[in-house]
């Protein structure tokens, strides 16, 4: 009776006897509710640390992989460069050819020339010898 006269009131006895506002099972489920809410809390923690490790691997993944792309686009740009200064040098050596073409033929018209004076001069040598 007791019992029930606190009760009423809003006064239970947990199982240590001890004088509480809250009924028994109510306390209890708190309690388990707390040991729940803690086991969330720790749970989203250690979510949160490995996203965060997540998000650092991948950010270094991102970094690595823009300094390889800047790399490929480095050596793709030399490779261009490389390629215009074939092209260049090519055409520099094509001129030089040429030139050294028309040279070449300067100097077969220039021997032919002194070739036939050579021979001119043989001959009037010759007739200048037998005319004596």
């Amino acid at each position: 009776m007791a019992q029930a006269a606190l009760g009423s009131a809003g006064l239970h006895f947990d199982e240590l006897n001890k004088l509480r506002v809250l009924e028994p099972e109510v306390a209890a489920q708190t309690a388990q509710l707390r040991e729940e809410c803690r086991a969330f809390v720790d749970k989203t923690a250690e979510f949160q640390k490995i996203v965060g490790s997540l998000i650092e691997l991948v950010d270094q993944l991102a970094k690595a992989a823009e300094s390889e792309k800047m790399k490929a686009i480095g050596a793709r740009n030399l490779l261009k460069s490389i390629a215009k200064q074939r092209e260049a040098q090519e055409q520099q050596l094509q001129a030089l050819i040429a030139e050294k073409k028309m040279q070449l033929e300067r100097y077969r018209i220039e021997y032919e020339t002194l070739c036939k004076i050579e021979a001119d001069q043989n001959e009037f040598i010759d007739q200048f010898i037998f005319q004596k």
